[in-house]
């Protein structure tokens, strides 16, 4: 990953426990869906401080990662990574992953004998795999209940 891209490992007990209040106490102000006023403040000095919604929402992302005990990675868009990155991003094997870019569902680019994938491409070929595989659960759970499988509503 480039140098814009951070890691950070999974929490601690005790970060993970503060992410769950934070994460509770920031849901009921984040409902409005615009930026938010906070006031950061250590043992010294306090700062107020304005949010933007997007900011906010990923914010609300990390706190609910951590406290689940994961950790977070920030990947901005138009990083490009390599294959093991973005198999990891995926969660396929690289050798899949590259199936998927020597048949064309993914676009990248050789650097030297490296191929570098684009981090938006990569959301994007998720994306697209998320709603085929979305259709494809509506479409059987319509096919069950066509067939009165139990599997709908009386």
């Amino acid at each position: 990953m480039n140098m814009l891209a951070h890691r950070h490992l999974p929490p601690t007990p005790q970060d993970a426990a503060i992410a769950r209040v934070s994460g509770q106490v920031l849901s009921r102000f984040a409902a409005t869906r615009g930026p938010l006023k906070l006031r950061v403040t250590d043992a010294e000095q306090m700062e107020p401080i304005e949010l933007p919604a997007g900011a906010v929402a990923l914010l609300m992302e990390v706190l609910e990662a951590m406290a689940a005990g994961r950790g977070v990675t920030i990947i901005p868009e138009n990083a490009e990574l390599s294959t093991v990155q973005a198999a990891e991003v995926l969660n396929v094997s690289r050798p899949f992953l590259i199936k998927l870019l020597e048949d064309g569902s993914i676009p990248h680019r050789k650097v030297g004998k490296h191929r570098r994938v684009r981090m938006e491409d990569v959301m994007s070929y998720k994306a697209a795999i998320d709603n085929e595989r979305e259709a494809v659960l509506d479409q059987l759970a319509a096919d069950a209940q066509d067939q009165d499988m139990g599997y709908g509503s009386k």
